[in-house]
């Protein structure tokens, strides 16, 4: 499995992210666009603390396992390759007995500074935040400096540690993965309204 070396800034302004990756020189790779993807787990994938994930990322469609060893910079562990059809590869591994849990709805902005990838995400019911990963903790770190994050604010994980800093009640067992459908412009699931 590749290791991913990447870090997350929660409750960013759009704005200034693009304002600060265009005066660094970054390139913008892909502008913002709606992606769609679909999770799926099982036993074996949450004993492992992992999921399967088929994403059509709007330039391509992508089936990747991905899981998480721990909560830091260099955690997160993934097998990922190109697929031709969205419906093709999520009816292929529903026809093997593991159908999919939730289908999700984000937008992505992916920027390129050098050797580090810069994304832009936008979920539902979240505010927006960046990803950034490079090749190396210290690049990831000095990427985090020049565009204004202090390391001590980096988050590590899948989405669900943004949705946990945005909504403290949320448990370790929360995940949008037990949501049928996450997309936007719906109302607020039960699973973000905090019961006193």
């Amino acid at each position: 499995m590749n290791t991913e070396i990447e870090a997350k800034f929660v409750n960013v302004s759009i704005d200034d992210v693009r304002s600060n990756l265009t005066k660094l020189g970054a390139v913008l790779e892909q502008p913002m666009r709606l992606m769609k993807r679909v999770t799926i787990d099982s036993d074996f994938m949450r004993s492992n603390n992992a999921f399967l994930r088929i994403r059509d990322e709007g330039n391509k469609i992508t089936i990747t396992y991905k899981q998480f060893d721990s909560l830091s910079v260099d955690g997160a562990k993934e097998i990922e390759t190109t697929v031709g059809d969205f419906a093709v590869a999520v009816s292929l591994v529903a026809a093997i007995g593991i159908p999919h849990k939730s289908y999700q709805e984000t937008k992505r902005e992916t920027w390129k500074l050098d050797d580090t990838e810069v994304v832009i995400d936008v979920w539902p019911w979240l505010n927006p935040y960046i990803e950034i990963e490079g090749p190396s903790e210290t690049r990831v770190k000095d990427v985090a400096s020049l565009l204004g994050f202090q390391w001590e604010n980096a988050v590590f994980g899948d989405v669900m540690e943004a949705y946990k800093i945005q909504y403290p009640h949320l448990k370790k067992s929360d995940t949008v993965g037990n949501i049928p459908e996450v997309k936007f412009n719906t109302p607020l699931p039960d699973l973000f309204v905090a019961t006193s």
